[in-house]
């Protein structure tokens, strides 16, 4: 058993990002910080997870899985160094980052393979770390890259050592471009009618559309409609 439905790392893969989360929807913040840690880490592969039962949203409404998750395939289309693992869809219970990255190390293991993780976030994510599920095993399981958002910029070498401690090494600040939107940005204006052209890719944008997600009773259908007009 892989770590995705039909998915598998191969032997070549030895340097591999992890980027989950609840991509509701997926947009161009979460390609570019993905792209950019590939490239600056020079990374084999970077994979997406979305979360199946994300803890952090417990009693929060989200889109079904299959939705966001057939959002991220046609995002990550086209870039042969993406990929997507149904690894926290396919599992029962809450998506817990340290089981997701423990599964990726029991495969690598299984192929023999010295496989190195990479676990990218926000530095907003990374201030609510002592919350998770197993925080100190997320860290002897992975590298943590930590990654701007507008307002939260990643954190410094004395912070990550004054915070981090013996496990410090462990923690990689990537200073990427941070976009100024964010999924929960989409929704509010997708539910409102209003456009969300060149906030996500065209075909996340159509599938939005023809799923009518994110849309209020009443909202007109601007969605598609070009903001010049």
């Amino acid at each position: 058993m892989g770590v995705g439905d039909g998915f598998h790392l191969g032997p070549n893969d030895r340097r591999v990002g992890v980027l989950g989360g609840t991509f509701d929807p997926i947009h161009y913040g979460h390609l570019v910080a993905a792209e950019e840690v590939r490239e600056l880490l020079s990374l084999d592969r970077v994979v997406f997870i979305p979360s199946a039962s994300p803890p952090h949203k417990r009693g929060i409404a989200i889109s079904p899985v299959q939705d966001r998750a057939a959002m991220v395939e046609l995002a990550i289309a086209g870039n042969s160094s993406f990929a997507m693992s149904r690894a926290e869809m396919d599992r029962e219970g809450p998506s817990y980052t340290a089981d997701t990255l423990a599964l990726f190390a029991a495969e690598a293991a299984r192929q023999k393979v010295a496989r190195e993780l990479f676990f990218i976030l926000s530095a907003e994510a990374l201030a609510l770390l002592p919350e998770w599920h197993e925080p100190r095993r997320v860290l002897d399981l992975a590298h943590l890259v930590v990654v701007p958002r507008p307002g939260s910029p990643v954190p410094t070498p004395a912070e990550i050592g004054a915070r981090f401690g013996d496990q410090a090494g462990r923690v990689l600040a990537v200073d990427t471009l941070p976009l100024a939107h964010s999924a929960s940005d989409i929704r509010r204006r997708g539910a409102a009618g209003r456009t969300i052209r060149y906030l996500v890719p065209p075909a996340v944008e159509a599938y939005i559309c023809d799923h009518h997600l994110y849309r209020s009773a009443g909202a007109s259908s601007a969605v598609n409609e070009d903001p010049a007009k």
